[in-house]
């Protein structure tokens, strides 16, 4: 039986013969049913489980009146901005406004609000009061304790505090949500919802004194004042993102607390495989009649693994999928391909190369409190073969109707170099002209704030992507993606860059000026000028001009750089 689209309109809801539903999901997203799209994953889990589910997509927020489309939900909201963070989806590095909305109609901008789970949230309440309204997705994640907000400039309160919500899933979050949903409807009030990894709630002063097993982070009032405080923060919940260790924490904001329970436990192979075989249309809803570019770049797209244990520190992958690879069955991916005709765009996930790997020792991983498993070196508990990925992408190229599988999510470099067979299998036929890597940079000093390998790598990486690319018969290209003006670069370190860029006659047109996203390591750099970890003060770009000096050096090669990257070459000979 072909697949129906969850109900995006009240008709809809007619039509199903429901005089209500349990869950109205609230997202920033339009609504495309693929399993790469969050809420579309969420609303299949708690429909294949007997819940009466409505997605109310890009809601107009300036009243109340559109989140009483499906009437009172039974069970909760469940507030989402979508895929991105709001802030992250709107402005750039120079926060300037982006011209589009890459999960939006037409790619259309301004059809969400800054701060969309906030706003959602709080017309949400106006809509019905009483209902519970629990809080899920990247922006929740990564806002749920005291942040900087680069944006402001400044730092802000957990997103609980702001949108006075009642729970917060964080990560993936198909458990969790699953098992609030069940206590709500056996009759449990959320209030004693408290018990749930992966969620994070507010308690009064007084409620948390009571709280045992806790490791306590400065206060909201103390990083708002000290650097120290906001940088010592970071790292205390970097150190706590082992399921199999990590412990809950809390944090102040004035009178009330901030509990965040340990993640999540990570899904086993039956799990993944049972989401992933969800009976999604894999399209966008009807109601649409323009593209939609994010679901352009992904729907024929099949993703093997989520989670990334590589540690980078500008990176928030970790923090909300996870630092635990959960992998699919090889039968559950492929039956997925099946359902494409032609070209797989991409057979991957966070990073493409880490299916099935993980930590080989049980008792290493349940002691373990290393942020990265390939940083400073690989760890030697690290199971690393390639062979069941190779094997994969072998039998995926193989199925009746597939004419391209092509590998577009990262590839890890220093995994990849230890087994030349996958290297050699990605330039025979998985690389569709050009091969985007991520070496980020080349100078030591900064690959080191990065948690990255060094420039070697990169340089053995391509030094074997050619040779079997010449040997496959093929011309293929290296796109190397770098990050400028990451904290902690100086300019030297973009000069030394920009020198190995010519030298392997590189020219990225494209470049990315560091973004500072909540909760990453990196932000944290930014914000305070400190490595939470060394301790010892770092150089900071924080000024447009600086930014944009950082890039021309980089992008050394372009008509309109060459005056700019004269003069400042010219100042620093004086």
């Amino acid at each position: 039986m072909k697949p129906e689209y969850l109900p995006l309109t009240h008709s809809e809801i007619k039509k199903k013969g429901w005089s209500s539903v349990d869950v109205v999901l609230v997202t920033g997203d339009a609504y495309v049913d693929h399993p790469s799209f969050g809420v579309a994953i969420i609303a299949r889990v708690l429909e294949a489980a007997g819940f009466s589910v409505a997605i109310l997509s890009q809601p107009d927020w300036h009243s109340k009146e559109d989140f009483q489309r499906f009437g009172r939900p039974n069970l909760f909201f469940g507030i989402t901005s979508g895929n991105m963070d709001s802030m992250v989806n709107k402005y750039t590095s120079l926060r300037k406004v982006r011209n589009d909305d890459a999960y939006s109609e037409g790619g259309l901008p301004f059809r969400r609000p800054d701060r969309a789970t906030i706003v959602y949230a709080h017309r949400a309440r106006e809509a019905c009061r009483g209902v519970p309204i629990i809080l899920g997705g990247v922006e929740a994640s990564l806002r749920r304790f005291a942040h900087y907000d680069y944006w402001s400039d400044s730092v802000r309160h957990s997103i609980l505090i702001d949108s006075k919500a009642d729970l917060l899933v964080f990560g993936m979050g198909e458990r969790q949500i699953l098992e609030i949903a069940r206590r709500l409807k056996s009759g449990q009030s959320i209030e004693k919802i408290r018990d749930v990894r992966g969620t994070t709630f507010c308690l009064g002063e007084r409620e948390a004194f009571y709280l045992s097993g806790t490791r306590t982070l400065p206060s909201f009032e103390e990083v708002v004042r000290q650097s120290e405080k906001f940088s010592l923060a970071t790292k205390i919940i970097h150190e706590e993102t082992n399921p199999y260790n990590a412990r809950p924490l809390l944090q102040y904001h004035g009178k009330r607390a901030i509990v965040s329970l340990p993640p999540a436990l990570p899904l086993d192979e039956r799990e993944m495989d049972e989401i992933y075989m969800l009976p999604f249309t894999r399209a966008p809803h009807p109601v649409y009649t323009k593209t939609i570019p994010a679901y352009e770049m992904i729907k024929n797209s099949v993703t093997i693994l989520r989670g990334c244990f590589g540690g980078c520190s500008f990176c928030s992958i970790a923090l909300h999928q996870g630092r635990i690879v959960q992998s699919r069955s090889e039968g559950s991916v492929l039956a997925e391909a099946r359902k494409i005709r032609g070209t797989v765009s991409d057979l991957g996930g966070p990073t493409a190369n880490m299916y099935r790997m993980g930590c080989a020792r049980e008792k290493a991983l349940t002691a373990c409190r290393r942020l990265s498993c390939l940083y400073p070196t690989v760890c030697k508990n690290l199971n690393t073969d390639h062979e069941s990925l190779i094997e994969l992408m072998r039998k995926v190229r193989c199925l009746p109707g597939i004419k391209h599988v092509f590998v577009s999510s990262g590839i890890r470099m220093d995994l990849a170099l230890l087994s030349p067979e996958y290297i050699r299998e990605i330039a025979h036929h998985h690389t569709s002209g050009h091969l985007k890597v991520a070496p980020e940079h080349v100078s030591r000093h900064v690959l080191d704030l990065m948690r990255k390998p060094s420039s070697e790598t990169f340089e053995q990486f391509a030094t074997l992507f050619t040779q079997y690319s010449k040997e496959a018969g093929k011309r293929q290209y290296l796109i190397p993606y770098i990050i400028s003006a990451h904290p902690g670069s100086r300019i030297e370190d973009e000069v030394e860059l920009a020198l190995f860029l010519k030298k392997w006659n590189f020219r990225p047109r494209q470049i990315q000026d560091f973004l500072p996203s909540p909760m990453d390591i990196a932000t944290s750099m930014y914000y305070t000028g400190i490595d939470p970890y060394s301790g010892k003060r770092i150089v900071v770009t924080k000024g447009e001009g600086e930014k944009r000096l950082h890039r021309a050096l980089i992008q050394f090669f372009k008509k309109e750089n060459r005056s700019l990257v004269r003069k400042m070459l010219s100042n620093r000979e004086r």
